[in-house]
């Protein structure tokens, strides 16, 4: 079995507060939605919205029809006699997705008229789209609640309309209300009671129930669905694409027209766009999603894939990694040390680990690109014996103002403290230094370079190491690693002590 998937990111997932795409950007996802992600049909806009969206879906229908897409792009109509279906035509676009009450409430309530007389308005507007060679869908808005309320109604509606030449019939859960038990009993009524009527079904995601009554949809046996990129839509959003791809094929066997190893680019480009952020979380699609944190499984992929189901990241353009931090093993890191293709022996391996654990504990992430940092400031400094180490240190600083320290130093079991300023705090620190060494008749080197180093990508977060290359008879360079760049500095500078003091 086939199931279909209609795109509404354009349109519904236009509906998200504060997404607004352009017409350049809207012509752009439309693009990559028909043409990469390969999605069976495209709402793009509702009618009458603006001059912009009128510009917008006049780019896309010019360049769809120039492709052959005409006919899979879809724009939502209102009953209002000729005005939305002059919209649509001047726009260029061959099918109009009208929007119908699918309660008793809304069409009384809101329309303040009776079903019959809401019937002979849609019925007007069919014809009118026939006179335009503009093919129907029809959306009955707020469905789930008709037939939770007024079963009815809706099945007035279908009688009335199901011989009347509209090609779907769009069955939306618009205010997010259902439950897979729910899903299952409508969408079986819906099928036995019309089995020649095509359904699509438009899920919200009020309850965070979208992807299960799409799964329970399915058992129903509808075959047409609507979604959008990243979730996008009204409030808490629509059902995503990437989760349908995923049930249909994993859980049903069925198949998808969609380029599932397209959906990561698709979604990161849209998450551009949109300014919406997609959850680190969010599955298939999210940053972490395919990253393994615990020790325990690194070791279970190592011996058997033990921790790896179907959702494999290479099915979605992506690839697995294995995060750095405190509750990592040595499986994680060696699954890391093997994409460098760096080797380490078990005791320079254990360093390390304990070292990534600790510096786990300071910061929320150790990235691959920080690992380098970690190897080299280990391995360096277990050649190191300490003598000499900053057991306390106090910070000031203020604008305008000279930074302050107070440092309290163990040098060969005696501790010794002073207070200094600088221009800045590590001058203030070795200026505290300078004044213990010289009370000391303790020589110091003079410090010749200063570099600091993070790994690529700029982040604010990332590990900080610190080289420093000093001068006593010949030079020589020490390094720190820290996630705070003036920590990392004294790291450097208590190597360099040791060092002297050897």
């Amino acid at each position: 079995m086939n199931i279909e998937i209609l795109d509404t990111t354009l349109r519904d997932g236009e509906q998200m507060q504060g997404v607004a795409f352009t017409d350049d950007e809207k012509l752009s996802l439309a693009k990559l939605l028909l043409e990469d992600l390969k999605v069976d049909r495209l709402e793009v806009a509702s009618a009458r919205v603006s001059e912009g969206e009128f510009s917008a879906v006049r780019k896309i229908t010019d360049w769809a029809r120039q492709r052959g897409f005409i006919d899979r792009i879809e724009v939502l109509g209102f009953v209002d006699g000729e005005t939305s279906l002059n919209w649509i035509e001047k726009a260029g676009c061959k099918v109009v997705n009208l929007l119908c009450k699918g309660s008793l409430k809304h069409c009384e309530c809101q329309l303040r008229k009776t079903p019959e007389q809401h019937l002979a308005d849609i019925r007007n507007s069919i014809e009118q789209a026939r006179a335009r060679n503009i093919s129907v869908n029809i959306y009955l808005e707020d469905w789930s609640n008709g037939m939770r309320n007024s079963p009815d109604y809706v099945y007035f509606m279908l009688d009335s309309l199901k011989d009347s030449g509209v090609n779907r019939f769009m069955l939306p859960d618009t205010l997010g209300i259902l439950n897979p038990d729910d899903t299952y009993a409508y969408m079986t009524a819906m099928r036995n009671r019309y089995p020649d009527l095509k359904f699509d079904f438009h899920p919200h995601n009020d309850y965070d129930l979208a992807t299960a009554n799409v799964f329970a949809a399915i058992k129903a046996g509808i075959t047409s669905f609507h979604a959008t990129i990243n979730g996008l839509g009204e409030r808490a959003g629509n059902v995503t694409i990437s989760s349908i791809i995923a049930i249909v094929k994993d859980h049903f066997g069925y198949q998808v027209n969609a380029d599932e190893s397209k959906l990561y680019r698709v979604s990161r480009m849209v998450e551009m766009f949109s300014g919406i952020r997609i959850p680190t979380n969010k599955p298939i699609i999210g940053e972490n999603v395919f990253t393994q944190t615990a020790g325990i499984h690194a070791d279970g992929d190592n011996k058997s894939n033990l921790y790896c189901n179907s959702l494999v990241p290479e099915r979605f353009g992506r690839h697995r990694t294995y995060a750095l931090g405190k509750t990592s093993g040595k499986a994680n890191i060696k699954k890391n040390l093997e994409e460098m293709g760096i080797e380490l022996d078990d005791d320079a391996m254990r360093k390390v680990t304990q070292h990534i654990i600790e510096l786990g504990d300071k910061k929320e992430t150790v990235t691959p690109e920080d690992l380098p940092f970690i190897i080299s400031d280990v391995l360096r400094s277990q050649r190191i014996k300490d003598k000499i180490d900053v057991v306390n240190y106090n910070f000031s600083t203020a604008k305008g103002l000279k930074s302050i320290v107070s440092v309290l130093v163990k040098i060969d079991g005696e501790l010794y403290k002073e207070t200094g300023s600088g221009d800045g705090q590590y001058d203030a620190f070795m200026n505290c230094i300078k004044k213990i060494y010289g009370n000391l008749n303790k020589p110091l080197p003079k410090l010749v370079d200063y570099n600091v180093t993070i790994p690529p990508g700029g982040r604010t977060d990332a590990l900080v190491q610190t080289t420093i290359t000093w001068q006593l008879g010949k030079e020589f360079r020490t390094r720190g690693l820290d996630p705070d760049q003036t920590m990392a500095a004294i790291k450097a500078t208590i190597k360099m002590l040791n060092i002297i003091e050897e």
